[in-house]
């Protein structure tokens, strides 16, 4: 269970990037999956308009202030770096999402109980803007692996299509959790200066994919929206390992400017699944 997780990753050398990283994704993922976020589904979620599929919480029809749950904010374990903070505010006369981070490090987590497989077709759509980016940031390199803007999709790819090494280390973390862990994640990331349509594999690990869907600086009050097809691009990123698109099990909005020390400002509108 997530007590049990937890004192493992504190005892992670927090010098070590790489481990600091991995204890962060395995932190969410334990939190994405306990059981109390079950209890505590938000008034406000929507319904898909395809039933088969769990509707996201709409920050449109959220109060204003912190998250409300289902939404979950995660950081890394023993608040050695500062929380990127999210909150629900009024943009253009209609609630969005604030992220801010300011050499900070965190994700706001959405989990999927039902635990979907995408049908062909099946989109995550989203609105969001920069108004303030993050110069350093170069996601090939360990040093620069900041994003200002991220919205992630979290599959449960099967242990047998993952490499061995990976899945030793995934195996390791489910014994220690008790949770099914996520496997396999695809970002949508605003980047400096990759071309949007880049795939790249994240700095620390492999099992998170990136995708490149909007570049360049800054462009405060102009928003810009994405329809992805989950099918598609889960294939483009780990087909190696497979054509079969595995369960979606939950979605996070993220930023980090922990690896810069840089400051970064954006803003989120609804994020949905939809045919």
């Amino acid at each position: 269970m997530l007590t049990n997780l937890k004192p493992l990753l504190m005892t992670m050398p927090t010098t070590n990037r790489l481990l600091r990283a991995l204890a962060a994704g395995l932190y969410a993922a334990s939190m994405l999956l306990s059981p109390t976020a079950w209890a505590q589904l938000s008034p406000f979620t929507s319904t898909a308009a395809n039933p088969s599929h769990a509707g996201l919480a709409l920050f449109s029809a959220a109060p204003a202030g912190l998250p409300q749950p289902p939404w979950r904010t995660v950081g890394i374990p023993g608040d050695k770096i500062p929380l990127t903070s999210f909150r629900v505010t009024p943009v253009d006369g209609q609630h969005v999402l604030r992220v801010e981070a300011a050499k900070a490090y965190g994700n706001l987590v959405h989990a999927l109980p039902d635990s979907p497989v995408p049908q062909p077709g099946l989109q995550l759509r989203w609105r969001w803007r920069l108004d303030q980016g993050l110069q350093d940031a170069d996601l090939r390199r360990r040093e620069g692996d900041d994003v200002a803007l991220k919205v992630c999709a979290l599959f449960d790819q099967p242990l047998e299509r993952v490499h061995l090494v990976d899945r030793a280390l995934l195996r390791l973390a489910r014994a220690a959790s008790a949770e099914s862990l996520p496997t396999a994640t695809l970002c949508y990331v605003w980047d400096t200066g990759l071309i949007p349509g880049t795939l790249l594999p994240n700095a620390y690990t492999s099992r998170v994919r990136l995708i490149v869907v909007d570049s360049g600086p800054p462009r405060p009050g102009q928003w810009n929206l994405h329809a992805r097809d989950l099918t598609t691009d889960f294939r483009r990123a780990f087909g190696e390992e497979g054509a079969t698109v595995p369960p979606l099990i939950g979605v996070l909005i993220g930023a980090d400017a922990d690896n810069t020390g840089g400051h970064s400002l954006g803003f989120v509108g609804d994020v949905t699944l939809a045919p």
